[in-house]
């Protein structure tokens, strides 16, 4: 007699367990399965799972205002409708390149949980949150891409989007992304940083060499990101090479801010519709539109993608509209103390506490 193969117990995250555990809810008979379509709005995040002992990071989904474990949240779902769990990836950038399939899956959790303030307890609070992207393998920004920000830092020019090629310049990702509410530290004698609220835009399949037309098929999302900017460190100061220095002004340590969440694109069908404001503190510095682009999020993509290859969760910041310090009379810069709201509607309010880095 051939024996059966021994089965394999299938393990579930505590939290998963918790969720379950807390459902209180009875026979599934009655139970119809949910639609794969969008038609309630979510949102992704990444936490610091506290029932971790390493604090590693998890990816959650947020459905209205509550924060749930994604695995904990697919686990209950499964429960509930008798089926098997869908097997999430650990991290959300995992997750977004899974594909079509967990993306349904995204949406039936969000259509069968929506409304409901029973049957879970688990829920993640805010200042638990990371960046959403743990790390992309490209951060790329657009330089000077609203035509009022051109002109007050004056380079504005007339220029064809169609025509002209947008400039675009590189962020380091490991080193400068950091998530909500994490501090943004000045450097020693660095005293002219400036803040840019910008809309992220994060892909969702591979792309490369992308006409202009399938552009927004490669999107997957939205995201705030605020492109620290240290106006001191523009200029070489190696006379073989003058010039602006990008990557001294843009690339420091923690000067990506992310998050707090990537808004999937069905959710927001027209990236060029939508409100961007940052506020210092109290004070509102940046009101804009992202309608007041130079070059559309479809321009930006598909030109990067002639240049490079674009991979799932990698960001795309778009520029920033009028309103930064530097060009502010007299200039202003950030200080200790202070904090920088980036607010985009759809998605949600990225909130950067500046301090001094003492090195220590």
């Amino acid at each position: 007699m051939v024996k059966a193969p021994k089965q394999t117990p299938f393990r579930i995250p505590a939290a998963a367990a918790v969720l379950i555990s807390l459902a209180g809810c009875g026979g599934t008979s009655d139970i119809t399965l949910p639609s794969a379509e969008p038609r309630t709005p979510y949102r992704l995040a990444t936490y610091r799972a506290s029932d971790a002992g390493d604090g590693s990071p998890r990816p959650a989904i947020v459905i209205g205002e509550t924060i749930l474990d994604l695995a904990a949240a697919d686990a209950l779902f499964a429960t509930e409708i008798s089926t098997q769990p869908y097997g999430f990836p650990a991290d959300l950038i995992a997750v977004i390149a899974a594909g079509d399939r967990a993306h349904s899956r995204l949406n039936q959790l969000a259509n069968h949980f929506a409304g409901r303030e029973d049957g879970f307890r688990f829920r993640i609070e805010p200042h638990r949150l990371t960046a959403p992207l743990l790390y992309p393998a490209h951060l790329l920004a657009a330089a000077a891409n609203y035509r009022s920000h051109a002109a007050e830092m004056d380079v504005e020019q007339e220029v064809d989007p169609d025509r002209d090629a947008p400039y675009l310049f590189a962020k380091s990702p490991r080193s400068g992304i950091i998530g909500p509410g994490e501090p943004y530290r000045i450097p020693p004698g660095r005293d002219r940083i400036d803040w840019e609220g910008e809309l992220g835009v994060v892909i969702g399949k591979t792309a490369l060499r992308v006409p202009l037309e399938e552009a927004l098929d490669h999107v997957f999302g939205y995201t705030v990101v605020f492109d620290v900017s240290d106006r001191g460190g523009r200029y070489r100061e190696n006379p073989m090479l003058p010039g602006p220095d990008w990557f001294s002004g843009k690339s420091g340590d923690r000067a990506a801010p992310m998050g707090p969440y990537v808004t999937p694109a069905a959710f927001l069908p027209d990236p060029q519709a939508l409100r961007l404001t940052t506020r210092i503190d109290d004070r509102v510095v940046q009101d804009d539109t992202t309608a007041a682009m130079i070059y559309s999020v479809a321009h930006l993509v598909a030109y990067a993608s002639q240049i490079v290859t674009l991979h799932p969760g990698d960001v795309i910041a778009t520029g920033t509209p009028d309103g930064v310090g530097s060009a502010r009379e007299p200039p202003e810069f950030l200080s200790p103390g202070q904090t920088v709201h980036i607010e985009i509607e759809g998605i949600g309010t990225l909130s950067t506490p500046i301090e001094a880095d003492t090195g220590s």
